[in-house]
């Protein structure tokens, strides 16, 4: 079996930052480019507010003029307009009066039939191309976007009453206050609108206001070619996006499907040998779930395997004592004396009672693996445990210590200065200790003494039960753990035990992660005992 320490100490999470991180990548892209879009906007448009407004003052400071008449001449003012705006597209000057009156305008000029409207031309229409198809997607995907600038509609185009006056304009109405002032607008038909306005003198007086007026056409290019490039990184990252997301299919998806395939296998197999593909070269969680389910069909077989076990040796060691008894029955009526016939009663009796033995034995066995799994661990004293166990063993007057002339069997060997602490359930080390204790003094002689040490080292306890008995045949030392084998001395009456005492000792002591092991004490090549050694985890 597989050791779980292997998954409890990989670093986990490695499938799910790759799908993080792949699917975050889009998203990413798009924020930091939306965020840069509006940064970019607000200051692309400041920047073209302030040349405006400085072109504002700069052309109300040329229309004075060099005359200190202190009057304003209308004819002259719309030609100075006209030649200011004069190839400067998606420029319009206006010449507005102290009473917000239009005084010039650079898109009308005066002839003798009247006067004529200029109408600047739309922009040329260029054949249609993947770069413009994905600038015109861009803006009409962006706009649905909330944005962090909310322009204000245009004035001219919501006056009331159709209102033409400089009055409906705020930078106008500013510049009437001695204000050089600057604002950008939202057309209707959507885009922007620059405006700019500056106070015109005469003579150190306020005579009229330049307006000026720019379609923002230079803003919406650049701002085109920056959605264009910020679609074009979010189709790339959403095209890597489906690859990966097709790699990761493959990634994670048939590696699952081969475990479940597996696992389909396994429930349908009914009992033959079929094992979990192994993926722990993987170092993500779906290794980890290799491991995990190859580590649990490991532990599925090996319990089918101790059932199957276990019914076959219940089986052999229940037939014993029912062919004897069946045998005592059968014979108990026909036989005439009564002698043989109370010999063959105190047999049936005996049977009886190792049957009952057996299935006590048998109940208690079949229960222990549900049993430890349900168990509290905690922290166990072992020095006081031995020494409880030990006390339990001894009479009233021993325990006062009134009799020390009288042969104790037991002698502990036991550091004072050392901590011997384990995580365990203390009822069931309690009972481990119980058995092997007694296990020995079954074999040692009637002068003979049973020795408990306990050896603690930096990660370990080490406890060693040892006797004085005839120790254990060599090729028995493992054997002797088994279920149902019994090596009793020939001094006892058979059938006493049933040979389960050092498996469930051996079972609960794997439960706490130890070991155990027998080994026999040797002066030269002569056996003078037996030795059973406990290994623990130290807590």
């Amino acid at each position: 079996m597989q050791d779980n320490t292997r998954i409890k100490g990989r670093k986990a999470g490695g499938l799910t930052l790759r799908i993080l991180s792949v699917n975050m990548m889009p998203l990413i892209v798009l924020v930091v480019g939306l965020l840069y879009l509006g940064r970019y906007q607000q200051n692309l448009t400041d920047e073209h507010l302030r040349t405006l407004q400085e072109r504002a003052q700069n052309f109300a400071i040329a229309m004075e003029g060099p005359d200190d008449s202190g009057a304003l001449i209308p004819e002259q003012s719309r030609r100075t307009l006209f030649k200011l705006a004069e190839n400067r597209q998606g420029l319009r000057i206006r010449l507005f009066d102290t009473n917000g009156e239009l005084i010039g305008d650079s898109q009308q000029l005066s002839g003798p039939g009247g006067t004529i409207q200029i109408t600047p031309l739309p922009p040329p229409q260029y054949s249609l191309t993947a770069s413009a198809a994905l600038a015109y997607l861009g803006t009409q995907f962006l706009e649905l976007l909330p944005s962090s600038t909310t322009l204000q509609p245009f004035p001219e185009e919501i006056a009331q009453g159709n209102r033409k006056d400089g009055m409906v304009y705020p930078d106008v109405v500013n510049a009437m206050q001695g204000e050089v002032s600057a604002t950008a607008w939202a057309r209707k038909s959507g885009g922007l609108v620059l405006a700019a306005a500056a106070p015109l003198y005469k003579n150190n007086r306020l005579v009229a206001v330049v307006l000026l007026t720019n379609n923002g056409r230079d803003i919406e290019m650049a701002m085109d070619r920056v959605r264009l490039d910020v679609l074009t990184a979010t189709l790339a990252a959403l095209s890597m996006t489906i690859f990966m997301s097709i790699y990761l299919a493959g990634l994670i998806g048939h590696p699952l499907r081969k475990l479940a395939r597996a696992a389909e296998r396994i429930r349908a197999s009914k009992g033959q040998d079929v094992t979990i593909p192994d993926m722990s070269h993987r170092r993500d969680e779906i290794g980890e779930l290799s491991m995990a389910l190859r580590d649990m069909t490991q532990a599925l077989h090996d319990r089918m395997e101790s059932i199957e076990s276990f019914a076959a040796d219940v089986s052999h060691e229940l037939k014993n004592p029912l062919t004897s008894l069946r045998s005592a029955v059968e014979t108990v009526s026909i036989v005439k004396s009564e002698e043989d016939r109370k010999k063959l009663l105190d047999i049936i009796l005996h049977d009886v009672q190792r049957l009952d033995r057996l299935i006590t034995d048998i109940s208690k066995a079949s229960r222990l693996d549900v049993e430890l799994a349900r168990d509290e661990m905690e922290e166990v004293d072992v020095r006081q445990l031995l020494e409880n166990i030990v006390s339990g063993h001894k009479t009233p007057m021993e325990r006062t210590g009134d009799h020390t002339d009288v042969h104790f069997p037991i002698k502990l060997d036991i550091p004072r200065n050392k901590d011997l602490v384990t995580m365990g359930n203390y009822g069931r080390l309690t009972q481990v200790f119980e058995n092997l204790i007694s296990n020995a003094l079954s074999f040692s002689p009637e002068d003979g003494v049973v020795t408990i040490r306990a050896i603690p080292s930096k990660d370990q306890i080490i406890i060693e039960v040892e006797d004085e008995g005839p120790g254990i045949p060599e090729s028995k030392l493992e054997d002797i753990f088994e279920r149902f084998y019994s090596e009793r001395p020939k001094t006892e009456e058979y059938g006493k035990h049933s040979g389960l005492g050092l498996s469930i000792t051996k079972q609960i002591i794997s439960a706490h992660g130890g070991d155990i092991y027998a080994e026999n004490v040797k002066a030269g090549n002569q056996v003078t005992g037996a030795c059973f050694t406990v290994i623990l985890n130290a807590a």
